[in-house]
């Protein structure tokens, strides 16, 4: 059994060597050309592009893993089944789960290395590879803001902008600004139908030309006393022109080098995101709480279900409103009304912000569990393409090449979608995790039982037969009756 153990292991290891390099080149190529553009033309030297390309092949190497393993276990159980290999082994009296034994303890051996270099390589190269792409850029502040996205990179604000345009990329449209700079607590928010950027050369502040919005600030947070709160828990203003000026004397620096972001979800191994997550739930826990105590009292809650003095020998309804005649109930409508349009505007204008923090904390939380879950990806994988290879008996790079790029897109779309209704909390970020593992893990098992078999994935003959006769019986129906 040692003799047909290597030659299974041997059968298995040459075209996986292969692809994992032909697909870890080709998912290079992909990210590098994606960054082309936002790297080219600013004189970076070579050992740096070196440098990006080094830490890009880290990070797509938990990628390439999975897949290469995919495409090797269809080409080796294919060149089995075609060369009539497999039907040799199987007259001998040597089942299918004795054949892939050892395949199976090579994958699993590949899926460990595959964990420890997501929760220990993968970080680092993630921590590289993004601080070196956003040092390449941040020569110029307005092509390193990002379109569609919240972007934090200088320090005290959170910029968004839905659409940058212009000869220079530095007309915006549809901004919004938040303050998050330490000294201030309140929060202030800037919103404006358009926006442009300009930066004099030397100059240590990149200035945003806002037009037609809106500034609104939050005093509640403020430390100041409870009735000064009362008196003025928010401010808001309209304008047409407005200017804010913002330090970027912290992205003139040329040092390529430079660490300055360690905190992102893709930079932490799975220890460190477990211990992140909970700060995180506790922080936005107590955002919450501090938002709704603010909305209860700014909107008097606790005198909502007090008595009135004229009712208090009467029994009264459920329903306030019934507890009043037509001028009172048209009176406490108006009072209503009028209380509510400025928390209103405040929900409506702080309503990013609260979707932004579920949004991180899920992301967190989703990437805990996907860790573990893709890890398993290479043994979950190869329980697809061995049976697969052994039920199709086709080897070369031809068809097995095709159906691991086609199974593999089918579990990466899963992956993303688990992803992105996990982040919209339509889902919990544990099953988003999870989800491409519990949706692809039956079919492995189902077509494993039929290569075990020896029967076709899908009886195509069967289905043929069931559908025949119907096709007969309505011929018969639409003959002419003589």
């Amino acid at each position: 059994m040692r003799i047909l153990d290597q030659y299974i292991i041997k059968s298995f290891l040459k075209p996986f060597f292969a692809t994992f390099f032909i697909v870890m080149f080709v998912l290079v190529m992909q990210f590098l050309w994606y960054a082309f553009d936002e790297i080219a033309g600013k004189g970076i030297d070579f050992i740096y592009i070196m440098k990006f390309l080094w830490y890009t092949c880290l990070n797509v190497t938990p990628t390439a893993l999975p897949i290469g393993v995919l495409l090797s276990s269809i080409m080796a159980m294919g060149n089995l089944s075609e060369n009539y290999e497999m039907a040799a082994i199987k007259s001998a009296g040597i089942p299918l789960r004795r054949v892939i034994k050892p395949i199976v303890i090579l994958t699993l051996f590949i899926s460990a290395i595959n964990f420890l270099f997501l929760n220990n390589i993968y970080p680092y190269a993630s921590l590289k590879q993004r601080n070196l792409l956003f040092n390449m850029r941040k020569q110029k502040p307005a092509l390193a803001l990002l379109e569609g996205s919240f972007n934090t990179e200088i320090p005290g604000y959170s910029i968004y902008f839905e659409k940058k345009y212009g000869p220079e990329e530095n007309l915006l449209k549809n901004v919004r600004i938040y303050d998050l700079k330490g000294g201030k607590k309140n929060d202030v928010c800037i919103t404006a139908k358009k926006g442009e950027i300009t930066t004099e050369s030397g100059s240590k502040y990149m200035t945003l030309n806002l037009t037609d919005g809106y500034y609104f600030e939050d005093h509640s947070q403020s430390k100041k006393r409870k009735n000064e709160r009362d008196k003025m828990p928010a401010s808001s203003a309209k304008f047409d022109n407005y200017k804010v000026n913002i330090d970027i004397s912290s992205l003139s620096s040329n040092d390529l080098d430079l660490e300055k972001y360690k905190k992102h979800y893709m930079m932490l191994n799975v220890r460190q995101l477990y211990s992140q997550s909970d700060s995180l739930k506790m922080s936005y826990d107590t955002y919450i709480n501090a938002k709704a105590s603010s909305f209860y009292v700014r909107n008097y809650g606790e005198k909502l279900y007090k008595r009135h003095d004229t009712l208090s020998n009467e029994k009264l309804s459920q329903e306030i409103l019934e507890n009043f005649k037509l001028n009172g109930k048209i009176s406490i409508i108006q009072n209503a009304s009028n209380n509510l349009k400025k928390p209103l505007r405040s929900i409506q204008v702080f309503k990013e912000s609260y979707k932004t923090k579920r949004k991180i904390l899920n992301l967190f939380d989703f990437e805990f569990h996907y860790r573990f879950a893709f890890s398993l990806s290479c043994i979950l994988l190869f329980f697809i393409g061995a049976p697969l290879g052994s039920l199709i008996r086709k080897g070369g790079f031809g068809l097995p090449m095709v159906m691991a790029i086609l199974i593999f897109v089918v579990y990466f779309f899963i992956n993303s979608l688990g992803k992105n209704i996990a982040e919209e909390s339509s889902i919990s970020s544990t099953l988003g995790g999870w989800l491409s593992t519990l949706i692809i893990f039956p079919f492995g098992i189902y077509l494993t039982k039929r290569a075990s078999k020896g029967t076709a994935a899908f009886n195509f003959d069967g289905i043929l037969k069931k559908i025949k006769p119907i096709f007969k019986r309505l011929k018969k129906q639409k003959e002419p009756k003589r």
